[in-house]
């Protein structure tokens, strides 16, 4: 397959997770500016930072008036997680340029490691092209979120009490779409089960750090599950 069709294919499995991600974004539009931060500055945070939870996060911050200390350490705190997908596609990629790997990581989303983990996995396509289905599938979230938070922002103005709404319900749902279909066996299932108690029960805790301890507590279950019962290894697709 060519890169141009790896391309449209990544961004053709992509559009399915569009649909939380459409109300998710007009909702951040909307709140950040209610929040207090400048339509270009709004605009900024979507086009450079290009995350959706610790956008939510930065912008109930500024709202309550928190330190840039505070600010980028709680932001950080709620995106280690993808230091997690990272680690996951790193054996897919390393043989790509740096500068290949710099924009990816950029782009890498929830959405689109879910997306794309499984296309690896799948390992239908020679390792060498598969990085435009990658870049397919960030394309389709980041101008997705632009747009939405551009959309958002002019609604917001129009009709301020939307950041109530409630919208953000469907990226709850679109959550539960990424995690559900990738357990495939039991030590996955328990880190799930895990995970979602931590995450409960550590909510009340400040700056996000319930988050963090959910999934470090969901993965030393999963890879103490994993060790007691072992599963079967995955052969790893090499480049053609």
């Amino acid at each position: 397959m060519s890169p141009f069709r790896e391309l449209l294919l990544g961004m053709r499995d992509t559009l399915p997770m569009l649909i939380g991600a459409l109300p998710f974004g007009i909702v951040f539009g909307t709140l950040a500016v209610s929040s207090g931060l400048s339509i270009s500055a709004t605009l900024a945070m979507s086009a450079l930072v290009f995350a959706g939870s610790a956008q939510f996060v930065a912008a109930s911050l500024v709202a309550s008036g928190a330190g840039l200390v505070v600010i980028l350490l709680t932001t950080l705190i709620v995106n280690l997680r993808h230091a997690l997908y990272s680690a996951s596609l790193l054996p897919y990629v390393r043989h790509l340029p740096q500068r290949w790997r710099i924009g990816l990581a950029f782009g890498l989303t929830d959405e689109s490691f879910a997306v794309v983990h499984r296309h690896y996995l799948l390992g239908k396509t020679p390792l060498e092209h598969k990085h435009w289905y990658f870049f397919g599938s960030c394309l389709a979230m980041y101008s997705t979120w632009l747009v939405c938070t551009i959309v958002g922002v002019v609604l917001g103005q129009a009709l301020p009490g939307m950041a109530g709404w409630g919208l953000e319900f469907a990226m709850i749902a679109t959550f539960i779409g990424i995690v559900v279909p990738s357990l495939r066996n039991r030590p996955m299932i328990l880190a799930a089960l895990v995970a979602g108690a931590t995450a409960v029960l550590a909510h009340g805790l400040p700056y996000q750090l319930g988050l963090m301890l959910a999934a470090l507590f969901g993965v030393a279950a999963g890879v103490i599950a994993e060790r007691r019962v072992g599963r079967p290894e995955i052969d790893m697709p090499e480049a053609q």
